[in-house]
């Protein structure tokens, strides 16, 4: 049983039916794109890295877009990527089943699979590709201020909801490419970073258009800085690294940061940089902000492109009893070698991966990767009809 109809989650049910082993999806396919991400965004992936991985490499995104007779994209649009996912899971067929799991329980040697109509199966094996939804992290600040005034990114408000005036509090692709879609939009918005100046991804084109210097220098992911980039590429081998040089390794390929293509969007906006919320609360329908150089800003709405922390605690179909039997490394899960817990039967892939396999996992580039590695595990360690 996979449990995630995300990216992942599909990736592996096509692996794992290609390598001849019995797998069922269930979840809507491509909620979290579908629901949690705003109209009008382009993903930050550049188009070689925005594939999904199937066994024999054919339900690629060039693919899709030949079948539906569409022009390519430099940046793909996140309505194409989710009608792509769909795409891909149709050619899963019956593979997908979209209603929700609602509990994962220990059953003997096993699992007990609660599903939200109140079905209850049984399996094997558990692969948990739930992605981040879950995970997305507010600061403690801004804990007082009425739900009504504060959004995450990650919950996909949308532009019409946030009010006139609008505070984005970070520095990354989500929250500058909100920041850039409110103002197109027509909000009078604000972004606020503690950062001293925003980042940007893809500045040093350049040195992308250097042949077999670039390929040296850069892997087809595209995940991380010069060099960088190269190592993210083998999650097998930095998954030796020692944690205490893998996590600057992967916190370095993953700081917060936007993509270039926003710079001439972001122009207009006011950016403050260098600067926190150091106060927030509710006064006269209005939310006031106080910034740590004592600069008041009054607004209508809060967005936070704040990003996520891992915490398997939060995925709320897991049963409690079993999140005490899987060994945790601050939030993540303690995976080994076919992303394998603790938890005889129990993996984890995705994000909550990327503590012990690097960066990579956070990404869609990652699909190829994490459902080779899982199928070749499955294949060695299950019987032909092991994952249910």
């Amino acid at each position: 049983m996979i449990i995630g109809a995300g990216p992942y989650g599909l990736s592996a049910c096509a692996h794992l039916k290609g390598a001849g082993i019995h797998a069922q999806v269930f979840g809507e396919p491509m909620e979290f794109w579908d629901k949690k991400m705003p109209t009008g965004m382009l993903l930050r992936s550049p188009r070689e890295a925005s594939t999904i991985s199937d066994p024999q490499s054919q339900l690629t995104l060039e693919a899709y877009e030949s079948a539906i007779g569409a022009e390519l994209a430099e940046q793909v649009p996140r309505e194409r990527f989710v009608n792509y996912g769909r795409w891909f899971e149709a050619q899963l067929g019956s593979s997908v089943d979209r209603r929700n799991v609602s509990n994962v329980s220990r059953n003997g040697a096993g699992f007990k699979i609660l599903l939200s109509d109140g079905t209850s199966l049984n399996s094997k094996s558990v692969v948990v590709a739930g992605g981040i939804g879950p995970f997305r992290k507010s600061p403690e600040q801004f804990s007082e201020l009425p739900c009504s005034r504060v959004s995450h990114c990650y919950e996909g408000p949308s532009l019409s909801s946030l009010g006139k005036r609008v505070a984005v509090i970070g520095a990354g692709q989500s929250a500058l490419e909100y920041a850039a879609l409110l103002f197109e939009y027509g909000t009078d918005v604000e972004v606020i970073a503690r950062i001293p100046e925003l980042r940007w991804v893809g500045m040093h084109k350049r040195l992308h258009k250097l042949g077999l210097i670039s390929r040296m220098l850069y892997s087809k992911h595209d995940v991380g800085p010069l060099g960088i980039s190269r190592l993210v590429a083998y999650p097998n081998f930095l998954y030796h690294f020692p944690l205490g040089l893998k996590d600057p390794i992967r916190k370095r390929a993953i700081r917060s940061a936007g993509s270039s293509w926003l710079v001439p969007r972001l122009k207009q906006v006011r950016i403050t940089t260098g600067h926190s919320v150091v106060s927030a609360r509710e006064i006269d329908g209005e939310v006031q902000l106080i910034l740590d150089n004592g600069a008041e800003i009054r607004v209508d709405h809060l967005l936070f492109g704040t990003g996520y922390r891992i915490d398997i605690s939060k995925y709320e179909f897991l049963s409690p009893e079993l999140i005490k039997g899987v060994r945790l490394l601050d939030g993540y899960p303690d995976v080994e070698a076919g992303f394998s817990t603790s938890v005889p039967g129990l993996h984890f892939i995705g994000a909550t991966a990327a503590r012990k396999f690097g960066p990579l996992l956070n990404f869609v580039a990652g699909t190829e990767f994490s459902s080779k590695e899982l199928s070749r595990y499955m294949v060695k360690n299950l019987p032909r009809n092991g994952v249910h």
